[in-house]
């Protein structure tokens, strides 16, 4: 099967945990990384274009990885992943081949899902969506766009994240809540009530 040619936005911390889940998947093959500083490494790949350098972008791949994380804003993920977007690029889905997703579940595009998630039936996840390690989201569940759901979270049947949200690390929905867009759950949160 011919791997799928990516390149990655960003250049730090969450990018690498970014290539790590990419290199899992086995589909995909990552050929440098976009930032500010071009000549900057992880590892074996190189920042090979800053990203205003749209057209030399384009002849190397149309497909991007959006690597760049973000607690405090995360309309900036949104904005890039915009941005890109309407200058003609794609995000592909990606995830990890060690984590359980049902077969009916949808997933939208540029949502990235790492290592050790499980993810029910029925549940909805939006494009350019975070959904760390070791996660879980139960059967019903809608994430809306642009959402990062940190490490070790529960969120419970048929709950509801508005776009934009962060949910930290092993906080806890109960059933049935709705978290309204631009939220921020404190890490280690128990929500029993409506955000």
């Amino acid at each position: 099967m011919k791997k799928i040619k990516v390149l990655v936005i960003g250049s730090g911390g969450h990018a690498k945990s970014c290539i790590e889940v990419i290199e899992r998947v086995k589909k995909f093959k990552i050929i440098g990384l976009i930032d500010k500083k071009v000549n900057k490494r992880i590892g074996k790949y190189k920042v090979l274009f800053n990203d205003k350098d749209v057209k030399k972008i384009k002849k190397s791949s149309t497909n991007l990885v959006l690597g760049i994380g973000s607690v405090n804003n995360l309309k900036k993920r949104n904005i890039i992943f915009q941005r890109f977007k309407k200058l003609g690029f794609k995000f592909p889905k990606v995830i990890s081949n060690n984590s359980t997703v049902s077969k009916n579940t949808t997933i939208g595009e540029g949502t990235i899902v790492f290592n050790h998630v499980l993810i029910n039936t029925g549940s909805m996840i939006g494009k350019n969506c975070i959904i760390n390690n070791k996660s879980l989201i139960e059967h019903d569940a809608i994430i809306e766009d642009h959402v990062h759901i940190s490490t070790c979270v529960t969120i419970n049947g048929n709950c509801k994240i508005g776009q934009n949200s962060f949910i930290g690390s092993r906080a806890v929905l109960k059933n049935d809540i709705t978290i309204k867009k631009d939220s921020f759950v404190k890490m280690g949160s128990i929500i029993k009530k409506n955000l």
